[in-house]
């Protein structure tokens, strides 16, 4: 039996209209630059689905599109059945978003954060001091708990901010770099959990450029170049595609081929 489809894009596009600062910082004289052209994708309950590609690929307007914080230009996506743009509520409550561009409130401590969150997606209290015991023990904030934000390490304000996007324990994960940054111990204490979160059957879906990561975390890979998907499939059959040895090789194969056809 195959397992649920959770998320599903169809033919995304997303045009951004630039103004005359970012036409000369980009170099160009169009002013439309396409972040996302025509992708389409479906992800699945219990797998780690990794978006790879290298800066300004795509990754993360694909997935603020998915998490309703920007609406496509053009296509449809639909969360757990739910299509962004119609039910965007609905999307908001069944994911749990992360992305490096949206921090926490540096003057208020973990503790409070993680209520405040936990009160917005109307977690029972009960269900929030449970939820705050296993995710503080876990990526051990306990002892930082009543501590600013702007007090912590980068990779205590990482698990923090994680610990916060997860309050509400939502089928959903989509982390945007979740690594980044990050000493080794500290991502791999993150990796570790996102394993954990497939495995209780959850979708998992994170973007990252680190090849490495991706081979050993990722169920599913698509490859993102110039805002376009340009290959999908397990480690295995993107090695298989290229005929290469390592994801490292078979992206630069699928890198020179689609910029061999521009």
């Amino acid at each position: 039996m195959r397992s649920r489809v959770m998320i599903e894009i169809k033919n995304l596009t997303k045009i951004y209209k630039l103004n005359k600062k970012q036409m000369l910082e980009s170099k160009t004289k169009n002013p439309k630059k396409t972040a996302v052209d025509n992708l389409s994708l479906t992800a699945r309950e219990g797998e780690i689905y990794g978006l790879l590609g290298p800066n300004g690929a795509g990754k993360t307007t694909t997935l603020r599109c998915i998490a309703t914080l920007i609406k496509p230009s053009d296509g449809e996506i639909y969360v757990g059945g739910h299509e962004v743009q119609k039910e965007p509520e609905a999307v908001r409550e069944s994911i749990g978003f992360l992305t490096s561009d949206i921090k926490l409130d540096e003057q208020f401590d973990v503790d409070y954060m993680f209520g405040f969150f936990g009160r917005l997606h109307n977690v029972p209290q009960d269900v929030l001091e449970k939820r705050k015991e296993e995710l503080f023990t876990y990526f051990g904030i306990k002892d930082f708990a009543h501590k600013q934000i702007k007090e912590l390490s980068t990779g205590m304000k990482q698990k923090a901010a994680i610990a916060v996007s997860l309050v509400h324990d939502p089928d959903i994960v989509i982390f945007d770099e979740p690594t980044n940054g990050l000493d080794i111990v500290t991502a791999r204490s993150v990796t570790d959990y996102l394993r954990k979160l497939r495995e209780d059957g959850k979708l998992v879906i994170v973007s990252t450029h680190i090849m490495s990561e991706a081979e050993k975390l990722c169920d599913r890979i698509g490859v993102i170049i110039d805002g376009s998907k340009v290959a999908e499939g397990s480690l295995q059959e993107l090695l298989n595609m290229t005929g290469t040895d390592d994801l490292e090789d078979a992206f630069f194969e699928l890198y020179k081929e689609r910029k061999g056809e521009m």
